[in-house]
């Protein structure tokens, strides 16, 4: 199909914001049709649009609304497609378990949740730090940052995973503010260094 071959990620490693840009564009277009273009840039199916807002309001509101907020913009890149559908179930789903993955990739480590938060943020030699840990504040927010991740991986993600999405419903409201929460997560995560050897 041409925009399977148009929309090859590759064809876009320079330019990510013209990538960004032509999917959504063609995303309004497309769902008319039953269509969107995912991150991969291939053609998925989608539920059929019938006006043009009910195309817009698909392929951008909860989007829009995460742009507005100046969202880190790996939060977006975690459910890009689940945003699309206005699943805000897996939307909030994939960008948590996005945050594990940012976490092991800066650290090194293995694991997932508490285990992997605990290694790379706690003890007396984190793997990752915030800060250089020498004031008490310092020391007080790297502790907070780990029980803020805990957090997220208790209260959040841990239930997505093991609960069916008709026992967890999601607003819209719901997964904004989780969702800004984990790019609060992600920019603190910028700042992050790592100063250990990692020993799994």
């Amino acid at each position: 199909m041409f925009i399977n071959r148009a929309m090859n990620p590759v064809n876009y490693a320079r330019d990510p914001a013209t990538f960004t840009w032509r999917r959504d564009e063609l995303n309004v277009v497309l769902a008319f049709s039953g269509f969107y273009v995912r991150e991969d840039g291939k053609v998925g199916h989608a539920d059929k649009a019938t006006t043009l807002d009910a195309a817009r309001a698909r392929a951008g509101r909860l989007k829009a609304a995460l742009e507005s907020r100046v969202v880190h913009a790996e939060v977006l890149n975690y459910c890009r497609a689940e945003l699309l559908d206005e699943n805000y179930f897996h939307a909030v789903f994939e960008a948590t378990k996005g945050v594990a993955e940012r976490i092991r990739l800066l650290s090194g480590l293995n694991g997932d949740g508490a285990d992997l938060v605990s290694k790379a943020f706690a003890g007396q030699q984190p793997v990752l730090t915030l800060g250089s840990l020498t004031t008490e504040s310092e020391k007080s927010e790297q502790k907070g940052f780990a029980n803020l991740l805990i957090g997220l991986f208790g209260a959040v993600r841990n239930p997505l995973a093991h609960a069916p999405k008709t026992n967890w419903p999601m607003s819209e409201q719901d997964a904004l503010d989780i969702l800004t929460l984990v790019s609060l997560i992600h920019r603190k995560l910028d700042g992050a260094t790592k100063v250990a050897a990692v020993s799994q």
